[in-house]
């Protein structure tokens, strides 16, 4: 999908919003898109076929070396 048509979208609603000169509460609306973003990237997510142990291995390694790599910036900086 074309990420600019919504982009696009949302800038010219925001800008009509704006030029409208009303308040609105759109904490509830942000918020379900939000939620409504993260639920079809899960659907999506859930699609693919990949190795749970695996998966849980190489971000165990990924957090260990990100650790490692920040105490080590953190002891040289100092």
């Amino acid at each position: 999908m074309n990420i600019f048509m919504p982009l696009t979208a949302g800038i010219v609603v925001g800008c009509l919003l704006r030029k409208a000169k009303r308040r609105f509460k759109i904490d509830a609306l942000v918020s379900t898109s939000l939620l409504a973003m993260v639920f079809f990237l899960g659907v999506k997510t859930g699609k693919v076929h990949v190795s749970g142990l695996w998966l849980f291995g190489v971000s165990g390694i990924f957090a260990v070396l990100t650790i490692a790599g920040s105490l080590l910036l953190a002891e040289v900086g100092r």
